[in-house]
C-alpha cells in the first residue's frame, strides 16, 4: 500500500572464474614440482642447510596448490540453495592454511638453524654448476609469483594472490640462500672455511620473510572471514544523501572486500507516495554504489517520509543501534 515500508533486493551478479584459477594453480603445481626437486637434489648432495629449508619452503608452495585446486572446487561465487550469499569465504579458509604452511616452514628453518650452531655439522661443498641450477630455480620462481599475480589481479581471485605471495617470499628466500651458497664457493676457492658460517646465517633473515609473508596472506583476508566492515557507513551515507528523493538513511552495514564482493543493507526514508517512485530512488542508488563497489549486493528497506531517525550506523561498542527513531 501506499506509504508503507517494503524492502528491495538489488543484486549484481559475481561471475564465476573458478576453472581459470584451476588453470593457473595446476600449472603452477608442476613447476614448483620441478623446482622443490631440483632444491631437495641440490640441498642433499652439498649439504646446505639453508637450501634443505628453502626446498621445505618449496613443499609448501605445491601444498598450497594443492589446497588451492580443493578450496576452488568448493568457491563458487553465485549463491544456491544451501549457501545464499555465495561460497567466497572458502578462498578466505583456504588462503589462512597457506599462512599456516608458512609458519610451520619458519619454525622448521630456525629450529635447524640453532641445532647447527649447538651441535655443528658437516661443511657445505658447493661447485659452479649447482650454483647455475639454482639461478634456473630463482627464474621459474619468479615467474611463477608473477604470472599467479597477474592472473590473480585479473579475476579477483583471493587464492592465487595469496599464493603469489608466499611464492613471491620463495623468491626472497633462494636469493638469500644463493647468495650465502656464492660466498661459501668462494671460500673454497679461497681456503675460507670460516664462510661456512653463511649457511646458518642466511638461514635465519629467511625465516623471518617466511613469516612475514605468513603475516600479509593473514591480514589480507581476515576482514572477509570475520566480516569487517568494508565500506564506511559515512562514505555510503553521503552518497546516498545526494541522491534526488532521499530524505535519510540509516542502519547501514556492509561486509566483504571492495573489489572482490561487497553486501550492503541499510534503511531509506524518501519522499514518494507511491511504491514505483520508491523503487526508482533505490535503482539510481544501486548504479551509482554499483560504479563505485561492484560487484556488490544490496538490501534496501524503504520506510515512509515521516520516519525519522538519527542513526547512521551501529554503535562500536555493544554492536546495536542506538535507537532514536520516531514514527
Amino acid at each position: 500500500m501506499i506509504g508503507e515500508p517494503c524492502t528491495i533486493y538489488l543484486n549484481i551478479v559475481t561471475k564465476d572464474n573458478r576453472s581459470q584459477v584451476r588453470r593457473v594453480l595446476l600449472i603452477t603445481l608442476l613447476l614448483n614440482l620441478f623446482v622443490m626437486g631440483l632444491k631437495a637434489f641440490v640441498g642433499f648432495i652439498t649439504g646446505s642447510l639453508s637450501l634443505q629449508a628453502d626446498a621445505l619452503h618449496s613443499v609448501t608452495d605445491s601444498a598450497n596448490n594443492v589446497l588451492g585446486l580443493v578450496a576452488s572446487n568448493f568457491s563458487s561465487p553465485l549463491p544456491d540453495r544451501r549457501h545464499p550469499y555465495g561460497h567466497q569465504k572458502y578462498e578466505g579458509v583456504a588462503a589462512l592454511g597457506i599462512a599456516a604452511f608458512l609458519t610451520i616452514a619458519c619454525f622448521e628453518i630456525i629450529q635447524g638453524a640453532i641445532e647447527k650452531i649447538l651441535h655443528g655439522g658437516d661443511p657445505v661443498n658447493i661447485s659452479g654448476g649447482q650454483l647455475w641450477i639454482l639461478l634456473i630455480v630463482l627464474g621459474i620462481n619468479i615467474f611463477v609469483a608473477f604470472y599467479e599475480r597477474k592472473i590473480g589481479k585479473e579475476v579477483d581471485s583471493a587464492i592465487l594472490i595469496a599464493d603469489a605471495y608466499h611464492t613471491m617470499s620463495d623468491i626472497w628466500v633462494t636469493i638469500m640462500v644463493l647468495l650465502g651458497l656464492i660466498g661459501i664457493w668462494q671460500g673454497q676457492q679461497f681456503n675460507l672455511p670460516q664462510l661456512q658460517w653463511l649457511d646458518v646465517i642466511f638461514a635465519f633473515p629467511v625465516a623471518i620473510l617466511v613469516f612475514y609473508s605468513g603475516w600479509e596472506v593473514v591480514r589480507s583476508n581476515l576482514p572477509w572471514l570475520v566480516d569487517e566492515v568494508a565500506i564506511a557507513p559515512e562514505k555510503i551515507h553521503e552518497i546516498v544523501m545526494q541522491v534526488p528523493g532521499v530524505i535519510n538513511c540509516h542502519d547501514i552495514a556492509s561486509r566483504g572486500v571492495v573489489g572482490r564482493q561487497v553486501f550492503l543493507e541499510m534503511h531509506l526514508i524518501v519522499a514518494a507516495k507511491d511504491v514505483k517512485t520508491s523503487h526508482e530512488i533505490t535503482e539510481e542508488i544501486e548504479l551509482i554504489l554499483e560504479q563505485k563497489f561492484s560487484p556488490i549486493r544490496i538490501l534496501i528497506h524503504v520506510e515512509p517520509p515521516n520516519y525519522e531517525s538519527s542513526n547512521i550506523s551501529f554503535d562500536s561498542e555493544n554492536g546495536n543501534p542506538n535507537k532514536t527513531d520516531v514514527e
